[in-house]
């Protein structure tokens, strides 16, 4: 088998994925069989500069070419030779956020990232003039915020796009973006059409949505249009890599121009391929700084939901989106108090053996939790109106305080955002079949995917091949342009994941019980966050300077959060 890779490798018949995570920048190189056979990494994390969350396009530049030569030193070490061109090749990244760009293709200001929620003013008269929700951290709500406040660059810009728009380009020359990561940048047409490559009637911005966003934005963004880039579906001609690429992404010279690639898409779409839930009534959660719910809906909604983002496949139809700002970090900081603990105690433990110890506890604990409850908010959460949030353990005195509890309660916590969305869907009669988990928390088999399935009160499956992540997944979409006589998910189910083994988690009655025991108390204390927020307000830095006693810590469309967030472990992170 390694003989036979490494004639792929020379050939050039494998197939390149990349993608730019919140802590985390992967290459993925997979087989003539979708098998992943070598991966580079880069850690970065985000800067809070002049009040916003931030990378620098020379961080971008930086962490793509450091990721890329790890999978070749990867490649090298395991096989003897230097990947010089691929069968094909694809970029996926964070979704949402702002980047503009000038006539020239400067860039007019830092780029804003999906954590930017300061956009509460347009974001909310976007969402009453189209009756379609427009969530805080989509492009369209920091162009419009933009005009609102005034900004000087609006007059100069040419192109907003997204990051893997970004990456694309600068590989292409291709100003594009994948039907699903485009939905983050501005609602997509909605209505029914053939979605296969190439086809009539793929999918499209709305056209009347952006006539109705042209008159709120008036003379200030002449044609919102022209400003917009063109929008592909999986399996499109999105160009191939220019001799300018290649030695962007590759300095020393070995990659050669030429490199088929596939429509970039944002971080929720690959997640969706990675877990294989492009199909209706099929969906995923994927777990990581944030976290996320998408469901592949069978019909439209029957109206507009602050809870919920309606996004789309990277073919195009129709997803139901319920995104939580918090995920799995809180958790993460308890593993490494726990795993300093062991350190200090002359025992030190990998990290998987730390989550595994901790949720086995949890696994055992009571389904409440005991009376323990716990927020994981170390930014703020439109889900549930909470602007600037804090971290917090509370119990009462005649709680049980034990470690499998803790746990339990921590798990509890970062699934407790995630089930009120999904409270929306449920009464929408949206019906799914199950849902597929992914992310580093479930690299701990047990606790986190029942626990999840209880949350949800829907059967929640492990796949395989769920915890490669969206750099596979956008690896696949790249293999799929040579498949595209088939349907995106009849390629999944039938070429990609055709032999996976799946474990699936029903949800237990207890458990069900348990959390939603749990949950009340959850809603309940919801205000003591703006407490908490009020006294013991932060910096730039998330440290010192308390805010004014009294301040309010909850809004419909607040504001973002002021203070840093620790980072997950890179083992941890697999999409956000």
């Amino acid at each position: 088998m390694s003989d036979d890779r490494r004639q792929q490798v020379v050939d050039g018949r494998t197939t390149l994925g990349i993608e730019l995570g919140s802590t985390r920048i992967k290459a993925c190189l997979v087989d003539e069989d979708l098998v992943p056979i070598a991966a580079g990494a880069h850690e970065w994390e985000n800067e809070f500069v002049d009040g916003r969350w931030t990378y620098s396009l020379e961080a971008v530049e930086t962490g793509l070419r450091a990721a890329y030569a790890a999978l070749v030193a990867d490649v090298e070490a395991q096989y003897g030779v230097t990947p010089t061109t691929f069968r094909a090749a694809g970029v996926s990244a964070m979704m949402h956020g702002y980047l503009a760009f000038d006539a020239d293709g400067e860039l007019l200001v830092p780029f804003r990232t999906w954590r930017n929620t300061s956009t509460g003013p347009a974001a909310e008269r976007l969402s009453d003039a189209l009756g379609f929700n427009i969530p805080l951290r989509w492009s369209i709500a920091h162009l419009y915020q933009a005009v609102l406040d005034d900004e000087p660059h609006v007059p100069q810009i040419a192109g907003i796009t997204s990051l893997a728009g970004y990456v694309h380009r600068r590989l292409t020359g291709r100003d594009v973006l994948g039907v699903g990561d485009a939905s983050g940048v501005f609602p997509i047409d909605s209505s029914p059409s053939d979605s296969g490559p190439g086809a009539p009637g793929s999918r499209e911005f709305d056209h009347e949505m952006v006539a109705r966003t042209q008159e709120l934005l008036g003379d200030a963004v002449p044609d919102l249009g022209a400003l917009l880039p063109e929008v592909l579906v999986a399996g499109d001609d999105a160009g191939a890599l220019t001799p300018e690429g290649a030695a962007w992404l590759d300095p020393t010279g070995s990659l050669r121009p030429g490199v088929p690639l596939c429509p970039p898409e944002g971080d929720a779409g690959t997640g969706m391929v990675a877990t294989n839930a492009v199909a209706p009534r099929t969906g995923n959660v994927s777990v990581g700084t944030s976290i996320f719910a998408m469901v592949v809906l069978e019909q439209p909604l029957e109206s507009a939901h602050e809870e919920l983002d309606v996004v789309t496949t990277p073919s195009g139809d129709a997803v139901a989106m319920v995104h939580c700002n918090n995920g799995a970090s809180e958790i993460a900081a308890w593993a490494r108090v726990f795993g300093r603990f062991a350190e200090a105690s002359g025992t030190p433990m990998p990290t998987d053996d730390v989550f595994r110890v901790l949720l086995d506890e949890a696994e055992q604990a009571d389904p409440d939790a005991g009376g323990l409850l716990s927020f994981n908010y170390l930014a703020g959460e439109p889900v549930t109106h909470v602007a600037d949030g804090r971290p917090l353990l509370l119990r009462t005195p005649d709680a049980r305080f034990t470690l499998g509890n803790l746990v339990r309660s921590e798990v509890h916590g970062a699934f407790a955002t995630l089930a009120i969305g999904m409270e929306v869907l449920h009464a929408e009669q949206v019906e799914v079949d199950r849902m597929t988990a992914h992310g580093g928390l479930f690299r701990t088999p047990g606790a986190p995917q029942q626990l999840l399935a209880a949350a949800l009160r829907v059967p929640v499956a492990l796949e395989e091949t769920a915890g490669e992540g969206g750099a596979w997944g956008i690896a696949v979409l790249a293999a799929y342009l040579e498949h595209t006589e088939h349907h995106l998910a009849d390629f999944l189910a039938e070429t990609v994941f055709g032999g996976d083994a799946v474990h699936v988690a029903d949800p237990e009655p207890r458990d069900v019980a348990g959390f939603q025991t749990y949950l009340d108390r959850y809603r309940a204390a919801l205000p003591v966050q703006a407490v908490a927020a009020a006294t013991t307000g932060t910096d730039a830095t998330g440290t010192g300077a308390a805010a004014a006693p009294g301040a309010d810590a909850t809004t419909t469309r607040g504001e973002g959060p002021a203070g840093a967030e620790p980072r997950l472990p890179a083992e941890q992170e697999v999409t956000r």
